[in-house]
């Protein structure tokens, strides 16, 4: 089985998750989510640096599974998430993430940006402020 995403917890409380540019599927799609929601384990704040410079367009139905998946975890989110950074260059993909706050808000503050700097900064703002 191929990745959809890399979870990157190096840098801790920076989690960076990287989309591969694989196709989402039954098997790697709900690995990507099992595996974001593993990085909340530490119960710890900690913020998120989605990078979609090489997501493809996940199906509906994967969407769908985002979405419930942003409903059934937003109190863990609300505990220890500062905030989320997506770096989107692309603007089907951009308008992909908004179809999917629309099934659920996101329930934590969020940037998106074109670029790692400025969504690495934002991040480092987020966390700094709840100090």
């Amino acid at each position: 089985m191929k990745k959809y995403a890399i979870i990157d917890e190096a840098k801790f409380p920076i989690i960076k998750v990287t989309f591969t540019g694989e196709s989402a599927d039954t098997e790697n799609f709900p690995l990507y989510l099992s595996e974001v929601k593993q990085t909340y384990d530490h119960q710890k704040n900690l913020a998120i640096i989605f990078d979609a410079s090489n997501a493809v367009l996940p199906a509906l139905s994967f969407q769908q599974m985002q979405a419930k998946w942003l409903k059934v975890n937003t109190q863990l989110m609300k505990d220890f998430c500062a905030g989320t950074a997506y770096i989107i260059p692309n603007i089907i993909i951009r308008n992909v993430l908004k179809a999917i706050f629309s099934f659920h808000s996101q329930p934590v503050p969020y940037i998106i940006c074109e670029d790692s700097i400025k969504a690495e900064a934002w991040i480092r703002k987020q966390l700094a402020d709840l100090k």
